[in-house]
């Protein structure tokens, strides 16, 4: 055990954490030269398109130091602060972290909140500068940061480049040297925390697991703690490029575990695995439940497809454990799921593995949260959906979701950020400077107001230096009302919105624009129409496509013409009432387009 080292490699989005991973995997020879690809870990096609790192990667390599052979088990994690969950899983199964900075752009939000939460979970943290061959990088200014940011020495920060290769050696010595050792008894009874699970159609579910304590065998009987569910080991092992099979693991390792498991609900992350015979006593302390920042509905394209779409997405939420859901209907769309997102890069996202890795087509509906109604009866209702919520004269009062929200940003930025939550109808709390350079806000804000654009806004105006925490503290009164959007006087559920009075007016007339846009023109006009109750606010018309039914005329008599033209204009009106309009995916999303 003395020669395990358990560590991670943590930085903000496009630092250079998988170049870096590749590098080390190169230097210590896991990888041949003929296997070796950039960024090799990420072996998601999305993720090798997009150039983002979505799912933690664990890999182990063998590295001899001072005489002896030493085991790492390194953890890739993502950059981006929706997929944060994942980092702190992995932050969980580990003792160290790579700080990973760019020295050509300094130290940035996810830098800051990924080191919090590795610093909350005592591991010890090796300060990386990397990309030092850049022409524009900036060592000696960057150094600093990282100095006051973590209170080490300037020496113990190693200069590399994943690029090039600099550096690499030093990285690895001095996670020998500084990361401790595992702390374990063999002997005890086990004690394994799951902290990935991977979805096999041929072998079952695979379960990524890390040994606190005892020794897990080939053939053991296995108990998962949190399901109560008995299984053999069938195959137990390392995590290298490839699965690597063993007969036993010891206490500190990371390794996967086969054992037949069909069904997906029967894995939890988070759980802890011991022994049927010899079981412990205590679970170790899994993860914290994950906050979803928005709600969206999940719909089949084929109704029939329904049952299908439900084992999917239990197959994705094993590999992806910040995915919440549930079943919901609509009256447009049929049977689907209310999906909670932890953040839009998120959804959108899973709805492309959704569709790549499982083949199923899905139509997403408008992001929205959960509001609280009182009826005229003194009934309490939960609107977890537009298409849930009464008619205006049937509700007393209203009350919408507010959360606190703490912002860390650099001090320039602080006016245009005020401006921002103020427009979200928010309410300033508190403003304290952490450091010169570094100021942290607190608002109250509706939930509502922020599932749509305020991240990407926020981020936008920051230039991506922001980072936001939030945290719910309860239902407050507010005068919302429930948006209509009419399709040739049909309500389409589907395009609903629970919006505030204030800003209903020009939502509405900005919805309809957008969707004049988005609709495609039929051979009848289209009226869309955005309503309250039973007051229309805003209209907007499709034209009708025209075919020219004269063009075979030439010349000749008006009479002949003027009949074709009565004939068509006949089969118009049929049409308009009968006419159902077809609406593509991107119009259930418009909302978001709106600005």
């Amino acid at each position: 055990m003395k020669n395990i080292r358990n560590f991670c490699i943590i930085a903000h989005i496009d630092h250079g954490k998988s170049t870096l991973a590749d590098r080390l995997l190169e230097f210590t020879s896991t990888v041949s030269k003929r296997d070796m690809q950039a960024q090799l870990l990420d072996n998601m096609d999305l993720e090798r398109e997009r150039g983002i790192t979505i799912k933690s990667h664990a890999i182990q390599m063998q590295y001899p130091y001072k005489g002896e052979i030493y085991t790492l088990n390194l953890i890739d994690t993502p950059g981006h602060v929706d997929f944060s969950y994942e980092v702190s899983r992995s932050i969980a199964a580990c003792e160290g972290a790579l700080l990973i900075v760019d020295s050509s752009q300094g130290i940035e939000a996810q830098t800051i909140s990924n080191l919090y939460l590795a610093i909350g979970s005592d591991l010890t943290i090796i300060p990386v500068l990397n990309k030092i061959d850049l022409p524009h990088s900036m060592p000696e200014e960057v150094s600093d940061e990282i100095v006051d940011l973590i209170g080490c020495d300037r020496d113990e920060i190693i200069p590399a480049s994943g690029k090039s290769g600099i550096g690499i050696e030093a990285i690895l010595n001095a996670i020998c040297e500084r990361v401790p050792a595992p702390v374990g008894d063999p002997d005890a009874p086990l004690q394994a925390l799951i902290f990935d699970s991977v979805f096999n159609s041929y072998r079952g579910i695979e379960v990524l697991f890390r040994i606190k304590n005892g020794t897990m065998k080939k053939g053991d009987k296995l108990r998962f703690m949190a399901t109560g569910k008995e299984y053999g080991a069938d195959e137990i092992g390392i995590l290298g490029l490839n699965q690597e099979p063993r007969l036993e693991i010891g206490a500190g390792n990371v390794g996967y575990l086969i054992s037949g498991i069909k069904e997906a609900r029967e894995v939890k992350v988070g759980d802890t695995i011991t022994h049927v015979a010899r079981p412990t006593t205590e679970a170790i302390q899994g993860f914290a439940d994950v906050k979803p920042m928005v709600f969206a509905g999940i719909y089949p394209v084929e109704t029939t497809e329904y049952e299908e779409l439900r084992s999917c997405m239990e197959k994705l939420q094993l590999n992806d454990a910040s995915l919440v859901w549930e079943p919901e209907t609509s009256v447009a769309l049929g049977f689907g799921f209310r999906c909670g997102f932890l953040g839009m890069l998120h959804m959108e996202i899973v709805q492309e593995r959704l569709e790549r890795e499982f083949n199923m087509t899905v139509i997403t509906t408008v992001p929205s949260v959960q509001f609280h109604a009182t009826g005229t009866k003194d009934q309490r209702l939960v609107i977890n959906a537009p298409s849930e919520m009464p008619e205006p004269n049937m509700i007393k009062l209203i009350e919408e979701p507010y959360i606190k929200a703490q912002i860390i940003t650099a001090s320039d930025y602080v006016g245009p950020i005020i401006t921002l939550c103020m427009e979200k109808r928010g309410i300033i709390k508190g403003q304290s400077y952490l450091t010169s350079e570094r100021v942290e806000l607190s608002f109250e804000l509706p939930l509502s107001e922020i599932v749509f654009d305020f991240f990407d806004k926020l981020k936008t105006i920051s230039r991506g230096y922001a980072s936001l925490d939030y945290e719910l503290i309860g239902f407050r009164e507010s005068d919302m009302v429930k948006l209509d959007i009419m399709l040739n006087g049909e309500k389409v559920d589907a395009l609903s919105a629970i919006v505030h009075r204030s800003k209903s007016y020009e939502w509405g007339r900005r919805l309809c624009e957008k969707l004049r846009e988005l609709l495609p023109r039929q051979q009848f006009e289209i009226a869309i129409q955005a309503s309250i109750g039973q007051k229309i606010i805003s209209r907007e018309t499709v034209k009708a496509l025209r075919k020219n039914v004269i063009a075979k005329c030439y010349g000749g008599d008006i009479s002949r013409k003027r009949k074709l033209l009565e004939k068509q204009k006949e089969g118009k009106k049929r049409m308009r009432q009968v006419g159902s309009v077809e609406i593509p995916q991107e119009a259930f999303l418009a909302v978001l387009k709106i600005d």
